[in-house]
């Protein structure tokens, strides 16, 4: 039995060692959060610290005047002072207790000022910091759920709670030190009570700091939910799902999945504030007590004169404001802990790092690409998936040569131009252009030399001109070259009829035009013509056009692609057949490689499949 009573309380400090080594693990992220602060605007900064600085011997010096001021009165009134006189005994006290309230009004004022000013520069500066890590990562983070979690995470007021990092700690130090001053005061009166009255508001750090850690982990828990509560959102009022939404009479059950996981989270944060509340109370009214207990005692004091009534005053004035500064020093500590916590989410982000190299480090691509591109035994399976997508491909696709890749969905095309574009790096063997490993050129120079078109391309709410231009972005204002990749693209008829022709906006997010699918299609075709690229990628270019605009972009398929190695992918056999070489492709695999002539005659996979096109068409 003994033994077992030794172990409960080793077990009960070990629990204890761990919970303050946790808060203390968290308060770690007090520094970085003024780094943060002090990047963004080093002389607001600096405005904060003297803002704070100056108000916290306030309060006792008031107290002090307060006292000045009684005194002063209750003398008159035993000295039977003329009023006059009297009066004017305590105005200095007076003018200089008006002086001391005008002050702490000013500096409020300018430091709300200050804090506003430093709010809004924050936030830029938390959010670029955000997005300029998002396009530092690879293409592997985009196609992770989890990623999204840890972005919704760490984009969720993270500005907002760097800034009270650093409000809470200014806002500690000026109450520590107005909490010495007015300590200084009372110690001289009574040290247990000075003791009393600070210990009996202590718990209440604890329970705030308890509470605090509940609500991080529910928020941070139900992240993935809280993103599928604003898809849901998106859904039911989003113009590319209002037409489904409608015809399928979705509305009211999508609307019902909307509001059980709303009053899930409404439940959730409901409870956990009730017991917060709940908690506070109690040990308000600890603290309660114990100020007024105070009260009586210096009243006490008071009554059998032992101390003055300027001193009474002071005292009383003293007990309120200490404890209030004790109080608020408390709270603060339980907002700074929880915004603390909050912001690991942030740093935790900003610590992610891509496995490729960053631009500009490696060589540039060769001016001329005389070896062509080389898939040399290419395996590839996707981060944290076991099957693989692609498995020991070899290929050689020889300057200014044209190639196809036709297969079924899931046999890896798209995989395959995600390498030569180095978005993913193979899981094993090289992906080499002009006999070098892709990983080794610089990331800018190689992208910069591609031209690619995916079947998902972006439909940007900008202008048609912005749209087309972004294919070569440091070209987007030479309306010239913008309008001849659009006539490459066969986009340039529909933006001559659109109201303000280049200039106007499409999509109607913004009031603007939009356009049919194989509209946009020819958009971001055109985007694709907007860089004189060495490579040109099309990935399913015509799916969206009728077979006579797909006819008129491949008619000029040879003059656009004309000394430039060009891959295409697509499910049209009237398409792949103009390539110079197509390449089937069947589980991640090579099976078969020849021109379309070749490839029928030998009664394949390709064969079949242009065969079952065709009758199609009869």
């Amino acid at each position: 039995m003994s033994k077992q009573n030794g172990h409960v309380p080793n077990a009960v400090v070990a629990t204890w060692l761990a919970k303050v080594r946790g808060v203390a693990v968290a308060f770690n992220n007090t520094p970085r959060a003024f780094g943060l602060v002090w990047k963004c605007g080093p002389g607001v900064t600096l405005s904060m610290t003297v803002l704070t600085l100056l108000p916290a011997l306030l309060p006792a010096a008031q107290a002090w005047v307060g006292k000045l001021i009684v005194d002063g009165v209750v003398a008159a009134i035993r000295q039977e002072l003329p009023p006059s006189q009297g009066f004017a005994h305590v105005v200095p006290y007076l003018g200089l207790e008006f002086a001391l309230i005008f002050a702490g009004t000013l500096i409020g004022q300018v430091r709300s000022l200050v804090e506003h000013v430093m709010h809004a520069r924050l936030t830029n500066y938390v959010n670029s910091l955000i997005i300029r890590k998002a396009l530092a990562l690879d293409l592997r983070f985009f196609e992770d759920g989890q990623f999204y979690n840890k972005l919704e995470n760490a984009r969720r007021d993270a500005d907002t709670r760097a800034l009270r990092v650093v409000t809470d700690s200014f806002a500690l130090v000026q109450g520590l030190v107005t909490l010495v001053s007015l300590g200084a005061l009372l110690f001289r009166f009574s040290p247990w009570l000075a003791l009393i009255l600070f210990g009996a508001t202590a718990p209440s750090f604890i329970a705030q700091s308890r509470y605090a850690n509940m609500f991080f982990r529910v928020i941070s828990w139900r992240v993935p939910e809280s993103r599928l509560l604003r898809y849901l959102e998106e859904l039911l009022t989003g113009q590319s799902s209002a037409k489904e939404i409608k015809l399928f009479n979705l509305g009211d059950t999508l609307l019902r999945r909307y509001h059980t996981l709303y009053w899930k989270f409404y439940a959730e944060d409901r409870a956990l504030a009730l017991r917060r509340t709940g908690a506070s109370l109690g040990w308000g009214l600890l603290s309660t007590v114990s100020y007024y207990g105070s009260y009586s005692w210096v009243l006490w004091r008071a009554v059998s004169g032992t101390i003055t009534l300027g001193d009474m005053t002071m005292y009383l004035t003293i007990f309120r404001q200490a404890q209030s500064s004790f109080r608020s020093i408390v709270d603060g500590l339980g907002r700074l802990y929880e915004n603390n916590l909050f912001l690991d989410h942030l740093f935790d982000f900003l610590a992610l790092e891509s496995t490729m190299s960053p631009d500009g480090a490696g060589r540039p691509v060769p001016v001329s690409i005389t070896r062509g591109i080389e898939f040399v035994n290419v395996s590839f399976r996707y981060p944290g998936v076991e099957q693989w997508v692609l498995r020991d491909i070899s290929l050689h696709i020889k300057p200014g040569e044209r190639i196809a890749l036709v297969g079924l969905n899931g046999a890896g095309k798209t995989t395959l131009v995600k390498l030569l574009t180095r978005l993913y790096d193979p899981t094993e063997g090289q992906v080499l252009l002009d006999g070098v490993d892709l990983r080794e050129y610089s990331l800018e120079s190689l992208r910069s030399r591609i031209g690619v078109i995916f079947q998902d391309y972006v439909r940007y709410h900008l202008t048609a001109q912005e749209n087309i231009g972004f294919g070569q972005v440091d070209k987007v204002e030479d309306l010239l070259q913008v309008m001849a990749a659009a006539e490459k693209g066969g986009a340039h008829p529909i933006i001559e009829r659109l109201p303000k022709g280049y200039q106007t906006l499409l999509g109607r997010r913004w009031e603007g035009s939009d356009l049919s699918v194989g509209e946009w299609q020819k958009v971001a075709l055109s985007r694709a013509f907007m860089r004189d690229a060495d490579i040109v990628v099309l990935d399913e270019p015509t799916a969206s056009l009728d077979a006579e605009a797909e006819y008129a972009v491949f008619r000029r398929f040879g003059e656009l692609t004309s000394g430039k190695i060009a891959v295409l992918i697509s499910h049209r056999f009237s398409t792949v057949r103009m390539a110079d070489r197509i390449v089937v492709l069947e589980g991640g695999r090579v099976i078969e490689m020849g021109s379309h002539a070749e490839l029928v005659s030998l009664g394949g996979v390709y064969a079949r499949l242009f065969s079952l096109q065709a009758q199609g068409y009869r």
